[in-house]
């Protein structure tokens, strides 16, 4: 059921994406693709609840701390995704290249239903992070300043 919409957007004769299966675990792995669709943006992703929470991050996850940029969330996508890059044709929902721009683990230290704080252990990406719910599917991601010892 969490992967409905994912799969109600795609033909998958077609598009090389997973059909995947809804996990039943909570896992702890990060991706950041890197699509470019009909406009440039990175895809964030989140494994959480047997899916991967994602959002649309069109400028970037940032990498300096304080900055702030939007995140679009959208449909959940399927465990499998973590592991997807290539192309989707023409004529198909998100068609374009995509890319994988950053791996790693995350860990969680405070979900609420508007805020998301975690830290993320990648290859490009580390540090302490937070998703902060603003309205509908927006929120704003931002990486947090170092604390001060």
């Amino acid at each position: 059921m969490r992967l409905d919409e994912y799969r109600r957007k795609r033909e998958f004769k077609k598009t090389p994406e997973p059909i995947g299966e809804e996990g039943s675990e909570a896992g702890n792995r990060f991706i950041v693709h890197k699509h470019q669709a009909s406009h440039l943006h990175y895809d964030f992703r989140l494994e959480m609840e047997g899916v991967l929470k994602s959002w649309a991050v069109p400028k970037g996850v940032p990498v300096e701390p304080g900055v702030r940029r939007l995140a679009v969330q959208v449909e959940d996508h399927p465990i499998e995704y973590i592991d997807f890059a290539g192309t989707i044709p023409e004529g198909e929902y998100g068609a374009g290249t995509v890319e994988i721009w950053d791996k790693g683990n995350f860990e969680i230290s405070k979900k609420t239903s508007d805020q998301l704080e975690f830290t993320l252990k990648g290859e490009k990406l580390s540090g302490d992070y937070v998703l902060i719910h603003t309205d509908k599917n927006n929120w704003l991601l931002l990486k947090r300043k170092i604390k001060e010892k």
